[in-house]
Order: structure tokens, then sequence, then C-alpha cells
């Protein structure tokens, strides 16, 4: 492993704790640089989309047509629906920033808005750890089927993903101000413009 993907590994939880510097290491452009936070910046989309699409209506009813579904089959799923996931959320919700950003003046390339986002994305991928063991302990295989889990218990989980969610937000904003150099100003016109795509894109399959 070269000290630049020695470097780039660390980065990662460094930057739930200290995200200014690892968003200012974004802004290199050098040719190793940009090969060394590949893998971390795969790992962290993988995990995210895990642990976005066990909190989704879909995963929730994973077992209303094979109530037998076992257990490996169902992490089997989930891994390959989160990198689905991940993979889809990581070009789209990247080329919404980025058009969001570049309507605020920003230069940065698409390559850039997407790692902004992945590293922003850390928080999500972090709540798979947390999220996954209290649906596996509290609830087993019945979140995954519809009318499983009654009473408050699965909005609580809900809750709880939110906020992991809303933790990537603020990193989100904190790399836009400083990876891509944005005005507070411009950060909220990228985030809302971002926002507004996405929903348009979300929307347009039900419109048709």
């Amino acid at each position: 492993m070269t000290p630049e993907e020695r470097a780039w590994w660390r980065r990662v939880p460094g930057v739930l704790v200290r995200p200014r510097p690892v968003f200012a290491a974004l802004r290199s452009d050098d040719d190793a640089d940009l090969a060394a936070r590949q893998e971390p910046i795969l790992l962290v989309i993988l995990l995210a989309g895990m642990g976005a699409v066990l909190l989704t209506p879909a995963w929730q009813h994973l077992r209303d047509d094979d109530f037998s579904m076992e257990a490996i089959v169902i992490a089997v799923l989930t891994f390959i629906g989160g990198g689905l996931y991940g993979a889809v959320g990581y070009f789209l919700l990247g080329g919404a920033l980025y058009i969001g950003a570049r309507a605020m003046g920003s230069e940065a390339p698409f390559r850039l808005s997407r790692h902004v986002l992945a590293f922003a994305a850390v928080p999500v991928a972090l709540s798979l750890f947390v999220v996954a063991p209290v649906i596996a302990i509290a609830f087993g295989r019945d979140w995954f089927l519809r009318g499983g889990p009654e009473g408050s218990g699965p909005d609580a989980v809900v809750a709880l993903g939110l906020g992991f969610v809303a933790w990537t937000l603020g990193l989100l904003v904190v790399g836009l101000r400083v990876t891509l150099a944005l005005p507070w100003r411009g950060v909220v016109g990228a985030l809302l413009l971002g926002g507004v795509l996405v929903a348009a894109v979300a929307v347009l399959p039900s419109a048709l």
C-alpha cells in the first residue's frame, strides 16, 4: 500500500471528527492521489448504499413474496441492492450536486463533486453498523415483512437512520465550502438546485 493510499484510508474515519482537512485534501488533482482515493470511495459508497437500502419501503416488504426467506438470502440481497443503490446515488446525487454548484459559479469538475459526496456520506456508511444490529436484535426477519414490526419501534429505527443522513448533510455543507470554495449563498443554492433535480428525476417515471 502506497503512502497516498494509507493517507486516504485514514481520512475515511477522519472526516467524522476533523472534516475540513479531509475536504481540503480532496482539492488535489495529482494522479497518484486521485488513484489512491478510489478504493476508500468505493467502500463508502457500498456501505452507504447498504445502510440506506435497509430503511427503504421496498426492503420492509422484501419477504412478502417469500415468507420463508432465510437471513443469509436477505444479507446477500442487501449487499447487491446496496451496491446498486449506492452506485446510482453516487452518480445521480453527485451529478445534481455538480449542476447545482456550477449554477452557483463553481468550476470544479464532476469528479470532484462526486468525491465530496462520497466523503460526506461516511456517516450513512457508518449507520449500517448501527442500524443493522438494531434491526437484527429487535425485529429479526419481521423487519422485512409487510405488517411485521408494530408500534413505534420501526419509526425509531428510521429516525435513527435519518440522524445519520442529517450528519451527512452537515458534512456536505463543509465539503461545498472547503473543497468547492462556494460562498454560503452558493452552498444553499447548490443544495436547493441539487434537491430539485433529484426530486424531478424521482417523480419523472410516475409522470410519464
